[in-house]
């Protein structure tokens, strides 16, 4: 079976371009990726198709294992109070309103297929500043969460870690499981970056701003080969942001696209050659340069599939 890659035309909905959330790149994503032949388009799987008839009873139920009914109720219906439609920061839609959930079962979906093929990259995801009863910075639910616990209330996983490399510090995450042994958060983030309070990760790596692509690989060196003989995940959880990219408006670190490419192996390799599988979701990566916004998003997918010939998973 070929590498499982992810994708739904829902993932792009009307937008202002005018917007700070490129919300254009999914789409472009998907097309690049078939286009520079890092896929054939029978690698793509549809998380609605996958899901089944009974869609949106399922994600909801599936949301509501993170977040509260009356958050969940009240983005679905519009009527959330405009702060906190402020604090997401995203004009709300029906459109996307479908478009979060579809991106949620498409998280969901890529790691049950981790699961059973030891590799997996959705080509959305990475909402890791949703907690339980709110939204947050373009996060409305909560994925990095949703799917963790979804597998484990499936019986397909009891242990999961997240290796969160979002250049934002993945505080709703962080929160929703500080009190979870079950799901260890690892996020490696810029310490004077978005959000201004800080959650408690499992563990956090702070990194100073600037920081180049070697010392960032060594700090990722010196910490992720250890927390997997630590924790012996049933599956890792990756959120692959490109915001540390030194030309990322929202980023405040110096990595360049060999350093992403580079870090992308590095977790890959890390976990693969240990036997622990691996789901990938894009995370978040800001510039004004769209073509190039999307090159850095497929630097993960071309690296899950080197790995993933390489280990003939």
């Amino acid at each position: 079976m070929d590498l499982p890659l992810i994708y739904h035309p829902d993932y792009v909905v009307p937008w202002s371009l005018d917007h700070r959330f490129p919300m254009s790149k999914f789409k472009k994503l998907y097309e690049l990726l078939l286009a520079d032949d890092v896929a054939t388009a029978s690698q793509f799987h549809q998380p609605m198709r996958s899901l089944g008839a009974s869609w949106s009873e399922s994600t909801r139920k599936w949301i509501e294992l993170i977040h509260t009914p009356k958050y969940v109720k009240n983005y679905c219906q519009g009527t959330l109070d405009p702060k906190a439609q402020r604090r997401i920061g995203l004009p709300w839609s029906l459109a996307l309103v479908n478009r979060t959930c579809v991106a949620v079962g498409g998280t969901v979906l890529t790691a049950k297929l981790a699961l059973e093929c030891g590799l997996a990259c959705n080509t959305a995801g990475g909402t890791h500043h949703a907690f339980p009863s709110y939204g947050s910075g373009f996060c409305i639910f909560n994925d990095l969460a949703i799917a963790p616990r979804v597998l484990q209330t499936l019986g397909l996983a009891q242990t999961i870690l997240i290796v969160d490399l979002d250049v934002h510090q993945g505080d709703g995450t962080a929160f929703i499981f500080q009190d979870d042994p079950s799901v260890f958060t690892f996020s490696m983030h810029c310490e004077i970056n978005f959000p201004g309070t800080k959650q408690m990760s499992d563990l956090d790596v702070p990194l100073q701003e600037g920081m180049e692509d070697d010392e960032y690989l060594q700090t990722l060196a010196a910490y992720l080969p250890d927390l997997l003989s630590q924790i012996k995940p049933d599956l890792v959880l990756y959120d692959a942001g490109v915001d540390p990219h030194m030309c990322d408006r929202l980023g405040k670190l110096a990595l360049t696209d060999s350093g992403l490419f580079r870090r992308d192996m590095q977790v890959l390799t890390t976990c693969l050659s240990q036997g622990y599988p691996v789901a990938c979701v894009i995370g978040g990566g800001y510039a004004d340069d769209m073509d190039a916004l999307v090159y850095r998003h497929s630097l993960v997918h071309r690296a899950a599939s080197e790995v993933y010939r390489q280990y003939r998973l």
